[in-house]
């Protein structure tokens, strides 16, 4: 049944009602047409409910607008949703990724996450090719989709709008990477559905990376707004030198500040009886939520981004295949995915609005039931990394 508008209706109750689903709900193509963003195709999903989202198939199929009820929850940095055929992969010494960066969701991989890294070339066996040479977070998130599917599909009075498309990473002498990407959302709901596989489509034996840089702006993020997660201990923290020099833990969030310094985290989760890892972001006040839903199997770890710079005000919620310390300590630990021909690895991810605050207090009351997040706002980090298990040699 679908529920909207605070009555519950048969598919039949629901079409006698309009002449089509799109009055209420649907998905529609478009293409951007001015500025950076110009020629980017997007898909438009509407749930009903007040949840609107828009997938830009040119980035990946990345999400780049999010709000409810007309409230944001995606984060619009400075730079805009840019073009892929703006893009200059190798700028500013790797950091040209920056000059991309924007939106609800960035995907990071496909064989690289993190920083600036030169690996050894010779599992691509070709000789004048000695290193594969790797800018912030990866390529893929810059590569347009061939977009195979979209539209709404009804079983029997559920409604569920969806849009598939595949993301090629590839080259000669090195990696054929397929990103095949599924998003979906039910008529009547609160939730974005992300299902991934990423498949070795090529013959050379590729190492596999990945990272969600999921980015929640204003006004779910603002002074005072809670994150809240299932942390079992504090593994790392990239300015633990300077812990308190900026008056800002990890616990709330401050008002925008001029000239912070980023702040990240790795925080070792918890997962409940069925193996997944939530986490949100909660402004009490509001009234209003946000929460990410992942599967410790798939992403073993966790990382917390804060950039409270006036301007580029935002939290991320970045669930990874890895350890923060990068490729080379995943190697030496037998922690690196390596992806033979026909190899595939699975992502199943829920991106929850909370709308009200009683679905703010229920999901803080469920994460808090799986780990009590440390109190204090600067624990010190462990730096004992938990074995990431099933990858060993």
């Amino acid at each position: 049944m679908v529920t909207l508008f605070g009555e519950t209706m048969s598919r039949r109750t629901l079409a006698a009602r309009t002449g089509a689903l799109s009055q209420f709900a649907g998905v529609r193509l478009s293409t951007l047409g001015d500025g950076v963003e110009r020629g980017i195709r997007q898909l438009e999903f509407r749930t009903g409910t007040g949840l609107r989202f828009t997938v830009l198939v040119d980035r990946a199929m990345d999400i780049a607008e999010c709000e409810h009820a007309g409230r944001a929850v995606g984060w619009h940095s400075p730079s805009g949703f840019r073009h892929p055929g703006l893009h200059d992969y190798e700028g500013e010494g790797g950091l040209g990724w920056f000059r991309s960066m924007s939106g609800l969701t960035i995907t990071c991989g496909l064989d690289h996450t993190l920083f600036m890294h030169d690996d050894p070339a010779g599992h691509y066996h070709y000789d004048p090719r000695k290193t594969v040479s790797s800018s912030l977070h990866g390529r893929i998130g810059t590569i347009p989709a061939r977009l195979t599917g979209y539209g709404e599909r009804w079983d029997g009075d559920t409604c569920t709008l969806w849009a598939e498309g595949i993301v090629q990473q590839a080259t000669v002498f090195g990696e054929d990477l397929h990103l095949i990407r599924r998003i979906e959302a039910t008529v009547g709901g609160d939730e974005i559905r992300m299902h991934d596989r990423v498949v070795n489509h090529g013959f050379y034996q590729t190492p596999h990376m990945y990272c969600y840089h999921i980015n929640v702006g204003h006004p779910v993020l603002a002074e005072g707004s809670r994150y809240v997660a299932p942390i079992r201990s504090v593994l790392w923290a990239a300015h633990a030198d300077r812990y308190r020099e900026q008056g800002v833990g990890y616990r709330t969030a401050p008002a925008p500040i001029a000239n912070f310094h980023e702040q990240v985290w790795q925080h070792d989760m918890a997962a409940d009886a069925e193996g997944r890892v939530n986490v949100a972001l909660v402004n009490d006040a509001l009234g209003y939520g946000f929460e990410v839903e992942t599967l410790k199997s798939q992403f073993p770890a966790m990382y917390q981004w804060q950039n409270f710079h006036a301007g580029h005000y935002a939290l991320g919620i970045e669930p990874s295949t890895n350890h923060v310390l990068g490729k080379d300590f995943a190697r030496e630990r037998d922690e690196l995915i390596w992806l033979d021909h026909g190899d595939e690895r699975r992502y199943d991810t829920v991106l929850r609005i909370l709308p009200d605050a009683s679905a703010v207090q229920d999901a803080v009351a469920r994460i808090e039931r799986i780990a009590a997040q440390p109190d204090e706002d600067y624990p010190a980090p462990t730096g004992d990394y938990p074995v990431i298990p099933g990858r060993s040699a």
